[in-house]
């Protein structure tokens, strides 16, 4: 485990955290061949939330230029709209779509977060430098470029998440999102080492948002544009960096004024292992439910109870719920839902969603199937109970497990079995499962935007590595303009 050293007084050199990000940033080759597969289906998946938050008129109305009309040639294309946006609103509109339905990829440690949000800045910035590239006569940046940097983007995100809790200091884990693409977009703009270390300096000194809009009484909307955001200040401040704008070198370290003594309460950021392709290796995809993931495994135990109980839900007594720590700290709430956002970050919701009808999807958080009584009335059947082995096994770097368990009790004294899963179905452990999954769920997602023939268009493009690997970016994001 490495730690961040306080830098010698006479030289100034950068804190040896800013310097392993930004040196992993701008010199690392990935030649891992389950890496650049894996970020392939990240990137369908992700593409694919993006298009299905489309039919949202709270996500759309965040979406386009900060002043209407606004067109910027040659401008980053917003997959799904006819935008073309400067790279920093890009990011923030790309972000922002992908994160909407919380159905995009998953990383869980420490700190938990969606690595697949650097998405924002990735395509962003690719689109940019790819179409100013043709411009000027260069060749243009390929999709390999975009799957690299994705990688990398993971890799910083997921390994700072595995030591590091912000959560416990109250911050949240969008930091992680804006230092890794900050990291990532300021080398895909051509920065030196030096004005990528000056980048990712400047993200740390940003620090990062309460995470009290995730949490009772304050659970709302800007979770869902959080990460948006986090990418578009990325790619801002990468932009700032190409230009010359100087870095500070103890953004962490410097006693009293630098990150950990003012916000990480005085304690050190760790690495816990070397950054590689790990995370990308071992990132978690929601193959079946939009819910936040600590729930994805209670909400499978539930879906397959539905048929056994559907007809007597008004005979159970009792509903346990075993699970880990984290989703009681995250996500075990009781009380009045007041919006979306709420209930997609509520455990019992969930698992009654899933008891009543079989199934959840995003229309599940809207107000006309909150409305059923049926909802409320099994939550408050429910007792949320920890397992310890489940927590063990959550942290356990072999395992990373995310086990829930449900048994259902009724008046009558009858109960159903216990139903427990530990491995939700988008786990590297059940991986081969997962992919004809996670390609059915693209194509029904891009469905709900584009005409059969350019889905089946885009889906064979997609599915065939070495083809998506040599296409140049502006060409891919222009299939995907409506």
């Amino acid at each position: 485990m490495s730690q961040i050293t306080s830098p010698n007084a006479e030289t100034q050199n950068f804190d040896s955290l800013i310097k392993e990000i930004a040196e992993y940033a701008v010199n690392y080759k990935v030649n891992s061949s389950e890496a650049y597969d894996t970020a392939k289906y990240v990137l369908i998946d992700s593409l694919g939330c993006a298009m299905l938050a489309l039919r949202f008129p709270e996500c759309t109305k965040h979406l386009g230029p900060i002043v209407s009309g606004t067109i910027v040639e040659n401008g980053v294309r917003v997959p799904g709209t006819q935008f073309e946006l400067d790279p920093v609103q890009g990011a923030f509109n790309i972000g922002t779509m992908i994160r909407w339905l919380d159905y995009n990829d998953t990383w869980l440690a420490q700190e938990w977060g969606h690595p697949s949000d650097n998405l924002g800045a990735i395509l962003a910035v690719a689109d940019y430098m790819s179409r100013q590239r043709i411009i000027e006569g260069k060749e243009a940046l390929l999709m390999k470029d975009v799957l690299t940097a994705s990688i990398k983007a993971h890799e910083i995100q997921g390994v700072l998440a595995l030591d590091n809790s912000l959560n416990r200091v109250g911050l949240d884990h969008v930091l992680f999102v804006k230092v890794a693409s900050t990291a990532v977009a300021a080398a895909m703009l051509g920065g030196t080492l030096e004005e990528v270390m000056n980048a990712v300096s400047n993200a740390w000194i940003d620090n990062a948002s309460l995470r009290t809009y995730r949490h009772f009484p304050n659970t709302g909307s800007r979770k869902s544009w959080a990460a948006g955001d986090a990418t578009s200040r990325a790619v801002w401040l990468s932009l700032m960096a190409k230009k010359g704008e100087m870095g500070y070198a103890t953004a962490l370290t410097a006693e009293k004024w630098g990150f950990q003594d003012v916000l990480f309460k005085g304690e050190q950021l760790t690495l816990a292992r070397p950054f590689d392709s790990y995370v990308m290796e071992q990132v978690l995809f929601k193959v079946s439910f939009p819910a936040e993931f600590h729930a994805q495994t209670a909400v499978e135990c539930a879906v397959k109870l539905h048929d056994e109980i559907k007809d007597r839900l008004e005979d159970i007594d009792k509903i346990t719920i075993n699970t880990h720590e984290a989703a009681i700290r995250i996500i075990d709430k009781k009380g009045p839902l007041k919006n979306p956002a709420d209930r997609d970050h509520c455990l019992q919701y969930m698992t009654a969603i899933g008891l009543i009808y079989g199934d959840l999807i995003a229309e599940h958080y809207e107000e006309e199937f909150a409305a059923d009584p049926r909802i409320d009335l099994l939550r408050e059947k429910m007792i949320v109970e920890e397992n310890e082995q489940y927590s063990v096994d959550y942290l356990d770097a072999d395992k990373r497990s995310i086990a829930n368990a449900i048994q259902i009790y009724f008046k009558d004294g009858s109960k159903t079995d216990k139903v427990e899963i530990e491995y939700p179905i988008g786990h590297r452990k059940r991986r081969a499962e997962a992919k004809p999954k996670l390609l059915e769920k693209f194509e029904n997602n891009l469905a709900t935007r584009f005409p059969a023939k350019k889905v089946e268009k885009m889906v064979e493009l997609c599915m065939d590595q070495k083809r998506l690997e040599e296409t140049a970016v502006h060409d891919f994001m222009k299939l995907l303009v409506i």
